[in-house]
């Protein structure tokens, strides 16, 4: 009997003694999956949003009557370094609002001096003369004050196209009521009283509506900018009551529905030879349906006529304190949406950049369920992943948070069910025939917007770092 040396173990020199496992594939059945997708996403933001069915493919949202208080952004245009303020933006400016003749705000626009500062530095102090105007062309600023109980405090923040000093213009000469201080590298255009009074000199229609801003009523507003109602409280007797009533806007804003759509294009073959063990059309359509999917949410973050970061009230906008998202700056966006917050979106990346921010000051949010979803939550709002919400090339982001529905004067998306060969709510999948080739083409449609119905129903944290190292 030949000895077998047990060092001699390359089973590729062994002969084969059975039936191989490639050849044996040839006669098994395969167990195969569904066509897998990666782009599929949890698409929070579709399964959170109340729907409202738009009749006719436009929806109106009716509010009352609002005044124009003049604290909107100011934009401005760069060539290479150089910065200037566009001048029909000057309008933003409650002294000028309504002001339209664009001869002088142009000229109004060249006085503007552009200055830098760097991190750390003051750009106007506390109790020196206020002498000029100062808009915020890139940067951040810290509104620096004295608080309740004598210290320093930060009142506020300012950043890219706000402003400070607009009382300037109107002939009030008081002091600075704050220290404004650079948080970042900032560059800012300002100016002087001497030079507007100058133009004012010198520029009729200007002297006219600066005389008529500064003698006109003020017309009655809530501090929401909505026309007053009058009413009386308090009072005993038989007083002669005010009569009132509530004003509606003469123009209210109307969403028309958007779409997103394309053609699944699957050949007759295809469809009629390769069904088993899955329907080769039904798997097409899925896939195309979830990609569908995928930019509706995308447009109803980032679309600039109805997306949700565009729409967003600039009296909603609030910046981070220090850069990251922190806990102080997650409660300053939920006291902008205080009435009854529904959830928190952020990109992934903020969320695990709040974690870290919690970690470090010994914090630990709290989970809640969410439909089976056991989710991070703060101050029991559910805090919730939505990679639509971008992240810029400088490593920043944003937060939203939103009230939901029309019974809380939230927001809503909106979609039109009962279409022709609807497939899903608002999705519909139609026929379009055959042609020479043998392919069959199907037309798949989404119809969607959405709609905030009152101001601050929505808020956004903004240029939220995500990406900075200790």
């Amino acid at each position: 009997m030949t000895a077998i040396d047990p060092r001699n173990t390359d089973e590729s020199d062994a002969p084969q003694l059975s039936l191989g496992t490639a050849a044996a594939r040839n006669l098994a059945t395969t167990t195969k999956t569904p066509p897998q997708m990666q782009g599929i996403t949890s698409r929070w933001l579709l399964k959170l949003l109340p729907w409202v069915q738009a009749n006719g493919g436009v929806y109106r949202v009716n509010r009352r009557l609002s005044y124009t208080l003049g604290d909107g952004r100011i934009t401005f245009t760069n060539t290479g370094s150089d910065i200037r303020v566009i001048p029909q933006e000057l309008q933003e400016l409650p002294l000028l609002r309504g002001f339209d003749d664009e001869s002088a705000l142009r000229e109004l626009a060249d006085r503007f001096v552009q200055r830098s500062f760097e991190p750390g530095q003051t750009i106007a102090i506390a109790g020196q003369p206020a002498d000029e105007v100062v808009l915020i062309a890139h940067g951040k600023v810290n509104k620096i004050g004295t608080g309740e109980y004598g210290d320093q405090t930060v009142l506020g923040v300012l950043a890219d196209g706000e402003y400070f000093g607009a009382q300037v213009l109107a002939g009030r000469r008081d002091e600075w009521d704050a220290t404004y201080k650079a948080v970042t590298p900032c560059t800012v255009l300002s100016l002087r009283h001497q030079s507007f009074q100058e133009l004012n000199g010198n520029s009729e229609a200007l002297r006219e509506h600066v005389q008529q801003a500064l003698a006109g009523p003020r017309q009655p507003h809530n501090p929401y900018g909505e026309a007053d109602v009058d009413i009386a409280s308090g009072h005993s007797g038989e007083p002669a009551l005010a009569g009132t009533y509530v004003d509606y806007e003469l123009s209210p804003r109307e969403y028309e529905l958007s779409v997103a759509q394309t053609v699944l294009r699957v050949h007759s073959r295809v469809a009629d030879l390769y069904n088993q063990p899955m329907n080769q059309t039904e798997q097409q359509l899925r896939l195309t349906i979830e990609a569908l999917r995928e930019r509706q949410e995308n447009e109803l973050v980032n679309n600039r006529e109805f997306g949700l970061l565009h729409n967003a009230d600039l009296r909603q906008r609030v910046h981070t304190r220090s850069g990251p998202p922190t806990p102080d700056d997650m409660d300053e966006l939920l006291a902008l949406v205080w009435k009854e917050p529904g959830a928190f979106l952020a990109h992934p990346r903020t969320i695990a950049a709040f974690g870290r921010e919690c970690s470090k000051r010994g914090l630990y949010p709290q989970s809640v369920d969410l439909g089976g979803h056991h989710v991070p939550a703060w101050r029991g709002v559910p805090i919730l992943p939505c990679n639509k919400i971008g992240v810029s090339e400088k490593r920043t982001s944003s937060v939203m948070l939103m009230r939901l529905g029309e019974e809380n004067q939230g927001v809503v998306g909106l979609h039109q069910t009962g279409l022709p060969d609807e497939y899903q709510p608002g999705l519909s999948v139609r026929f379009m025939g055959i042609n020479e080739q043998a392919v069959i083409s199907y037309l798949v449609s989404a119809y969607y917007s959405a709609a905030v119905l009152v101001p601050d129903a929505l808020g956004v944290l903004e240029h939220v770092e995500v990406g900075r190292e200790d």
